[in-house]
């Protein structure tokens, strides 16, 4: 199996399990946090796109975000400059949660281009470095790794909130 075919099959395994979990969520049960300082549904979905915007877009290819060049801050009713993280506790609070559809999309356009620049990618593509804040730096491949094991997580994170809100298999 080639590498951008197995990266492309665990992106592919995230999107089903994170389409299964929000999936006939309420926009009440996107905004639930079960403490202060919890993220919802909502903001975590937010967050798991505008990473893999960043890391794709501006950090390995160097182009703008596709939160910038479709304006999807407008479409998401977002100040442009939001980044998804890094947020106070004050900001979680106050952060609006977009419609379940409205966030999907925003996450399938992002990608739509991910994949796009992951078929072009050669075997030794993946061995370039580039420089990630706070990381260093890192190998493209190394970074397509982090993004897999990101998303992953945050699905499990999504996961456990609905299971607070409705229980076992609900």
């Amino acid at each position: 199996m080639e590498l951008t075919d197995f990266i492309q099959d665990e992106f592919n395994r995230v999107s089903r399990a994170t389409t299964r979990t929000v999936d006939s969520l309420s926009q009440y049960e996107l905004m639930w946090r079960p403490g202060p300082e919890a993220n919802s549904i909502g903001l975590i979905l937010f967050h798991m796109a505008r990473s893999e915007d960043m890391f794709v877009q501006t950090r390995v290819q160097g182009k703008p975000q596709v939160w910038e060049s479709e304006k999807w801050y407008e479409k998401l009713n977002l100040q442009a400059g939001d980044t998804g993280s890094g947020y106070t506790r004050e900001q979680v609070a106050a952060f609006a949660v977009s419609e379940l559809k409205d966030l999907l999309g925003y996450a399938e356009a992002v990608r739509t281009q991910t994949v796009q620049y992951l078929k072009g990618l050669t075997p030794d593509g993946f061995d370039k470095l580039i420089n990630m804040p706070r990381i260093g730096d890192i190998t493209i491949g190394a970074v397509f790794s982090l993004i897999v094991v990101h998303l992953a997580q945050h699905t499990g994170e999504i996961s456990y909130l609905r299971g607070l809100q409705r229980g076992m298999n609900k």
